[in-house]
């Protein structure tokens, strides 16, 4: 068995890399990764630790090079995180969105396709379907509409449709999943988590958007790449499933409850320039993923914020 990790330096690839190579140690597990900003270089020297692991740079809106590699090692499987997901940067680097976003989505479906790739999972967003209303208590299914509120997370949508049209019209074996917030270790530390853990760690401004007052749903990335090794080796073929946590935090809340954990003053805060656009409210109904696959959430969110804040400590 081979899988293929695009994206696999990043934070939820890098999690996820590191879960496979220690529950599945008869699978060869081969990582593509273009080793941006975001990639978590140090742990490339942890992986290479292990016999069954492969390291590839490279980038997958580059269709000739990425051919190349599908021919030459015959994946079984393959699974997508590689992705522009700085929704700031998409407001003013959306060339680049389209090119890793969608254009690198569309590479991987044509040569899965080609060389008879098992399945692709493609690892979305809830941001695809847009806002909610803070008091609102609706919550999102997948097969709600998409309403995507900025260029990230248009180019998400637009890759999922793709996707879904190539099951339709050619036959691909393909599964997508939507998660809520992720935090957890290896998290790029412009994310709101790492960014308030390492300014409050210095005593530095801890920069809160607007209000505050949008809410968020988080998932420990544990908890993520579980639902994630369930979906890619169980899940049905053509299905959407959303992957949530039911742990809903305001902005400003979170930021203050990380503060007294690390007994900074909340005097540290400020407030500033709202984003462009930036979405009230996510909330996911996740029943499906429970109901079929038997999917079960293993940490508890303060529990996991600690592990989270032990891991920014000791870096």
């Amino acid at each position: 068995m081979k899988i293929l990790v695009t994206g696999g330096l990043g934070f939820i690839g890098t999690n996820f890399v590191k879960m496979l190579l220690g529950k599945y140690k008869d699978y060869k597990i081969v990582v593509l990764d273009k080793l941006t900003y975001a990639a978590n270089k140090i742990m490339l020297n942890e992986f290479k630790n292990f016999s069954n692991f492969k390291f590839i740079k490279g980038d997958i809106a580059n269709y000739e090079f990425l051919e190349k590699v599908f021919r030459k090692e015959k994946f079984d499987y393959v699974i997508n995180f590689a992705a522009e997901t700085s929704v700031d940067k998409s407001f003013t680097f959306q060339n680049e969105f389209v090119s890793s976003n969608v254009l690198g989505v569309v590479n991987l479906a044509m040569l899965c396709l080609k060389y008879k790739v098992k399945r692709l999972h493609q690892v979305s967003t809830d941001e695809v379907y847009g806002d909610l209303e803070l008091d609102s208590k609706k919550k999102f299914k997948e097969d709600s509409p998409f309403n995507p509120k900025n260029p990230y997370a248009l180019s998400k949508a637009q890759a999922e449709e793709y996707l879904l049209m190539f099951h339709k019209l050619n036959g691909l074996n393909v599964t997508i999943s939507r998660s809520t917030n992720n935090f957890g270790m290896y998290q790029a530390s412009d994310k709101l988590i790492p960014l308030v853990i390492n300014r409050a760690l210095n005593k530095m401004e801890v920069p809160v958007y607007g209000d505050g007052k949008n809410v968020r749903d988080w998932i420990f990335v544990l908890d993520h790449c579980k639902a994630l090794d369930l979906i890619l080796f169980n899940g049905k073929d053509g299905e959407v499933y959303n992957i949530g946590a039911d742990e809903f935090h305001s902005n400003i809340n979170l930021v203050k409850f990380i503060l007294k954990k690390l007994k900074r003053s909340e005097k540290l805060i400020e407030f500033v320039k709202d984003r462009k656009v930036n979405d009230k409210k996510y909330a996911l109904d996740f029943s499906k993923i429970t109901n079929e696959l038997g999917y079960r959430k293993d940490y508890d969110f303060e529990y996991a914020l600690d592990l989270t804040i032990d891991y920014y400590k000791s870096r």
